[in-house]
């Protein structure tokens, strides 16, 4: 049987796409609660004093499902720019640069080498390392084809990347740039999700392409589409507005009465029959009337990270034709860096990027990583440790002036896959649902591999189409 009232609390892709599902399935009953001004969620965009437009960190719009692709194109039509992916990892202290993709400046403005561009995934570029690098990252990736890498149950990250790539790309890249992404330690962490995330290569596949010089492609996002306006947050106001009054912000969530089936939010008490949550799965928890031990404490065992992005804008003409760079380095804050001018003109100030460019950045950090501890800057000296890494690696110019300075806090930025993640879902998720509320979304379902926005708005879709029709969930399940 169809559930009556359905309230769905946060209005993110995924709350989104489950709203439109239940419309276009001719359900009416439902409310979307959404605590901020504005729809978006972690997919939002700002624009500060000066004019610049900023994501709430690094995004990308492809697809994996139909369900995106349609949402996509109801709420942009034609309004997109479509690129083509360029993106490198920037490797320090380079020696010899005959053969590497591009070489920064040092922050003098001489032809001082502070390092080398590896295009992206880099274990598919070594060609374009020194002979010396390259050959421990091949005779390490030979080495390890002996062991079969496959994630097994209870196999760490650290672990997998030894297994899979061996020591020489595990220490030039894997491990020092999944420390600064995740700020955990990879042996703290589960290798169940890998997937699509990280490119598995073949030695020989490897070795090919270091005999032949030969640059590949890889992964789903080697294209990608952008707002033409807006940035990615554009895409779900112009979706929210498509629902109408159906959607009310300025509604954080204060309590949820699980026997009584009553969300209360701004004040105001939303019964229901069906839950649909797409906010923190631990935030939830913390907000029911109750919840057996065993809840509560799975709930207290998920890991996120913090990610604070900076953006900064600069009264320099966009020259930069890459899209994204990965800094492995421990002298870099940041483990990415976006070149969002790049991804529209309407990025900056009247779309002059003759006259203006704009780099967006994230930092991660957690309790166990804060910053100003592990070579992180403070959180007050951030910004200008950024715009010096910038300089200094040769993305920006040493004499760019700074036109605007953006700093956004996530405190809950990527759903971190710990060893005992899996453990503690199977905990909690079969009580939700026993119990009419259906937790799903980026740090709804808490798990990363199901992280991108598509797989997002795929889950709320599915989750509508079960609540309606019984249908079984595909991406979730």
């Amino acid at each position: 049987m169809a559930a009556r009232s359905i309230v769905v609390v946060g209005a993110g892709p995924c709350g989104l796409a489950c709203a439109r599902t239940l419309r276009a399935l001719g359900h009416q009953a439902f409310t979307v609660l959404e605590a901020a001004p504005v729809a978006g969620g972690l997919a939002g965009s700002v624009v500060d004093a000066q004019g610049f437009t900023w994501d709430h960190g690094g995004h990308v719009v492809f697809s994996h499902y139909g369900e995106f692709d349609r949402l996509l194109v109801d709420a942009m039509g034609d309004e997109l720019l479509h690129h083509d992916r360029s993106s490198f990892v920037h490797v320090a202290q380079v020696a010899q640069v005959g053969h590497v993709a591009q070489v920064g400046h040092g922050a003098g403005g001489g032809d001082e080498v502070v390092g080398a561009w590896v295009p992206y995934p880099y274990q598919l570029h070594l060609h374009h390392l020194p002979p010396e690098e390259a050959e421990e990252a091949l005779v390490g990736l030979v080495g390890a084809a002996a062991t079969p890498a496959a994630a097994v149950p209870g196999q760490d990250f650290a672990a997998w990347m030894l297994r899979a790539f061996g020591p020489g790309i595990t220490r030039q890249f894997m491990r020092p740039y999944n420390e600064k992404v995740w700020a955990h330690p990879p042996e703290s962490m589960a290798a169940g999700w890998i997937a699509e995330r990280v490119a598995e290569v073949p030695w020989r596949q490897a070795l090919a392409a270091y005999v032949h010089r030969r640059d590949q492609v890889w992964g789903p996002n080697h294209s990608f589409a952008f707002p033409a306006q807006g940035g990615t947050g554009e895409i779900y106001r112009r979706a929210a507005r498509g629902l109408g009054d159906a959607v009310r912000f300025d509604a954080p969530v204060e309590h949820v009465a699980v026997a009584d089936r009553v969300v209360t939010a701004g004040g105001q008490a939303y019964p229901y029959d069906r839950l649909v949550w797409t906010g923190a799965l631990d935030a939830l928890i913390g907000l029911l009337d109750h919840a057996p031990d065993d809840v509560r404490a799975a709930a207290g065992q998920l890991v996120a990270n913090e990610v604070t992005v900076v953006g900064i804008g600069y009264e320099e003409p966009l020259r930069d034709e890459r899209s994204w760079l990965y800094f492995p380095e421990a002298d870099v804050p940041f483990y990415r860096a976006t070149n969002f001018a790049k991804y529209s003109p309407a990025h900056v100030p009247g779309g002059r990027t003759d006259l203006y460019s704009s780099w967006m950045t994230e930092t991660a950090h957690s309790a166990q990583r804060p910053l100003g501890t592990h070579g992180l800057p403070t959180a007050a000296d951030l910004p200008a440790a950024v715009d010096a890494a910038l300089k200094r690696v040769g993305v920006v110019p040493p004499f760019a002036r700074v036109a605007s300075v953006h700093v956004q806090h996530l405190p809950r930025a990527y759903p971190v896959p710990t060893l005992g993640r899996d453990a503690a879902l199977a905990v909690i998720q079969p009580w939700l649902m026993a119990h009419g509320i259906y937790s799903r979304g980026r740090f709804g379902a808490w798990r990363y591999e199901l992280g991108n926005m598509d797989h997002a708005v795929k889950m709320g879709a599915d989750v509508a189409h079960l609540l309606v029709n019984g249908t079984a969930e595909a991406a979730w399940a």
